[in-house]
């Protein structure tokens, strides 16, 4: 079996998660050296890539970059932006490592796009465009956020992402953070709202829809800005793709939480209405508010158990998850004692208490 044969049957097992299988097989495909060998070296970083080798990864794509300094060698060829871009997610240093990294790939995809224009083959050159000017946001917003032109850079570089790539959801997403860093509440809302429109209503395996990862910090931008629903609509559909995420069960039932205690809030604002005559709508209040916080502790407790079984490092992630727990072990304790005490748990009370006030409630329910 050739080389060709060898990459392509390695390809495969990539694309349908077999990785492992996938590892001795591209490395038979590896030429001893030359050219040639790019195309074999940059499926050999995204396989360890996968296998969660991130050094070895890197080793494969600087072997690749030797080859092709300025990505000018055609993506056919196993030349293009694509190493670059895998260099600066897996920069040791970051910060204006990672920035170059993403620039050279980016001068290389800009390059592309005015020599294929915008067909099917420019939309997708756009779309990594975008992503990659939307990678030096980031690094901008968190390793080199000290610098003194750091934000002029991020409105510069954001501007150019939406202009290559307006159909795209991630500049939007990006531009929901740079609002939120800046304070500026409504506008994030609203990129944050065009952003999931753009995929919300479409199946899981479009290529229209973002990347699991990038869903995930989408999910906690709304909840940064208080859009819960709409962040436990995110991460309901994450777990159906993968329900062995744990920082996907984690957001949901903190997204949980934070629903009972705006719950809790709306229930304080309006108490005095609720002790005249809207009796059945706090007990609806409070049947909504128990389901929140009931499911709120189901997600928490899944995602501290898969914490468990999958060796997760994130400390930060559990230690909260297991305060948030205690919390809630507490607060529904004290809620059924309390829901016991008033014989609310067996119904009892309500139905002479709903005859006694049925005419004065039936005339509100009228008005």
């Amino acid at each position: 079996m050739g080389s060709a044969e060898l990459l392509a049957q390695a390809e495969e097992l990539l694309r349908t998660g077999r990785a492992d299988e996938a590892l001795p097989i591209a490395t038979r495909a590896l030429p001893a050296d030359g050219i040639q060998s790019l195309p074999a070296l940059n499926l050999l970083g995204e396989v360890n890539l996968e296998l969660g080798d991130a050094d070895t990864a890197r080793d494969y794509f600087l072997a690749a970059v030797n080859l092709d300094s300025d990505g000018s060698i055609p993506e056919s060829h196993g030349g293009g932006a694509e190493k670059f871009l895998w260099l600066a997610e897996l920069s040791e240093e970051g910060g204006q490592d990672s920035v170059n990294w993403f620039g050279r790939g980016a001068t290389v995809l800009r390059k592309d796009i005015a020599a294929v224009g915008d067909g099917e083959a420019g939309k997708e050159k756009r779309k990594k465009l975008s992503e990659a000017l939307c990678g030096i946001v980031e690094v901008y917003m968190t390793d080199l956020s000290w610098e003194t032109d750091a934000e002029v850079k991020c409105e510069s570089l954001i501007t150019e992402a939406l202009l290559v790539a307006p159909h795209s959801p991630e500049p939007l997403q990006t531009l929901a953070s740079i609002r939120i860093s800046q304070t500026r509440i409504p506008e994030a809302k609203k990129a944050l709202a065009d952003s999931i429109s753009l995929w919300k209503d479409l199946p899981p395996e479009d290529t229209g829809v973002p990347g699991f990862p990038t869903r995930i910090s989408l999910a906690r931008l709304l909840m940064e800005v208080e859009m819960e629903e709409e962040a436990l609509e995110v991460v309901e559909r994450l777990v159906t793709e993968d329900d062995q995420s744990v920082e996907a069960w984690y957001l949901g039932g903190w997204c949980l939480y934070l629903l009972g205690e705006k719950r809790k809030d709306n229930q304080a604002i309006g108490a005095d209405a609720v002790m005249h005559d809207k009796k059945r709508q706090k007990k609806r209040e409070d049947s909504l508010l128990m389901a929140s916080l009931v499911s709120s502790r189901e997600w928490l407790r899944q995602s501290l158990q898969l914490y468990e079984v999958l060796d997760y490092e994130d400390e930060r992630l559990r230690d909260h998850a297991k305060e948030l727990v205690d919390g809630l072990d507490t607060e529904l304790i004290a809620r059924h004692d309390v829901d016991e005490e008033n014989g609310v748990l067996d119904g009892e009370g309500d139905s002479q208490e709903d005859d006694e006030n049925g005419e004065e409630t039936d005339g509100m329910d009228e008005s």
